[in-house]
């Protein structure tokens, strides 16, 4: 597996995907390419029936400044679109959505965009020397990348303006506190506490994990009425399914479930 820019690398192990941002240098702002790099190995991930998780990290000592404003601002303003046609958005705001689960490791600085990309991801863990902060306000702009969707309804209003209209730092404790990051761990640990908690994502049913993250998405997008509606019709898709006959047996027979897709 590859993506289509060098500074973003995709890699198989097992049942997992790992995408990793090598742009430390600039502390791994996003430029058009990263963009459109993340875009397609996130694109392919998704795609490929093997993986069943995906694990997003960056090397060097910061996850990520947010945006090479430079770099992009031009595209913005020509109104060029970012990503190739059918390919996901990593932050979930144009194009299809991502159906597999994924899985955040940071650390060091996470500014702007990056924070709106763990908005977007499904569990984040974070190193104990994050810091965050959604800068836009004191640039003259607002967050144009999901902030202000999902992070009023991810901590609430008051945590999520707290922090949006001041652009103020915050720590690790404080996005833990909120709910914003999941786990907290000792320094250097975040990487490797993120890739267990994909392992035992992989472990279980691919098809039952798709279908709770496209119920709780469904929730979000279009209320609980009608995610409602939907849960017996996404159940009786799965009953018949040769996992379901599987998680029985295992748990007949009080073993591990050994899960194939199908």
């Amino acid at each position: 597996m590859s993506s289509s820019d060098p500074r973003i690398s995709l890699e198989a192990r097992g049942h997992l995907a790992l995408i990793g941002i090598h742009r430390p240098e600039k502390r791994n702002a996003f430029d058009v390419g990263m963009l459109r790099g993340l875009s397609s190995a996130m694109t392919e991930a998704d795609r490929n029936p093997d993986v069943r998780c995906m694990v997003l990290f960056a090397v060097g000592d910061h996850f990520s400044a947010g945006l090479d404003l430079a770099s992009v601002a031009p595209v913005f303003a020509s109104g060029e679109p970012l990503y190739a046609e059918g390919f996901i958005d990593p932050w979930g705001i144009t194009g299809p959505a991502r159906t597999k689960p994924l899985v955040i490791a940071a650390q060091g600085l996470c500014l702007t965009l990056s924070i709106e990309l763990i908005l977007a991801a499904d569990i984040t863990v974070a190193s104990e020397d994050a810091r965050f902060a959604q800068i836009e306000i004191k640039r003259g702009i607002f967050p144009f990348g999901g902030a202000t969707l999902r992070f009023p309804q991810r901590v609430g209003w008051g945590n999520a303006m707290r922090w949006l209209l001041t652009g103020d730092e915050f720590d690790a404790r404080e996005a833990h506190r909120m709910g914003l990051v999941q786990e907290v761990v000792e320094r250097g640990r975040h990487l490797e506490r993120a890739l267990a908690l994909a392992e035992t994502v992989a472990k279980q049913a691919p098809l039952g994990v798709q279908a709770t993250l496209a119920s709780a998405r469904q929730a979000l997008t279009e209320g609980p009425d009608a995610a409602a509606r939907a849960l017996l019709p996404r159940l009786l898709a799965l009953v018949g399914s040769e996992d379901a006959a599987e998680g029985v047996l295992s748990f007949i027979e009080r073993r591990e479930a050994r899960f194939t897709g199908k």
